[in-house]
């Protein structure tokens, strides 16, 4: 697999996966230990922590130690990033399937 080297690329590598939407879904209802976020899973404590480190490195996700915890909580600005990426092209591609729609409407109509 080639390597993800910029922000856009390391997010939506990281929503690819179903496990790790799962463990943003978990944060989105606020912190949780690594045990927590693992516990709806059926793979390995490693498996969890390699996930985590996916989410981390696209800066989803911010780990810390509280007392013998490691707790992980959910950083936003990563998906506000993506939301923005999306509506911007959005509204291209709506614009350009509005114009197709329009050429290919004179096009039906020239054939009449």
């Amino acid at each position: 697999m080639a390597a993800v080297t910029d922000d856009l690329s390391s997010v939506f590598h990281a929503l690819a996966d179903p496990t790790r939407r799962g463990m943003l879904e978990r944060l989105s209802r606020g912190d949780a230990t690594v045990g927590e976020l693992g516990s709806p899973f059926s793979i390995s404590a490693p498996a969890v922590s390699q996930h985590l480190r996916v989410l981390e490195k696209a800066g989803l996700v911010e780990r810390r130690t509280r007392a013998q915890w490691r707790v992980c909580s959910l950083s936003r600005e990563p998906l506000d990033h993506v939301s923005e990426w999306v509506e911007t092209h959005r509204r291209e591609w709506h614009e350009r399937f509005d114009h197709l729609e329009s050429v290919l409407a004179e096009d039906q109509d020239a054939g009449e």
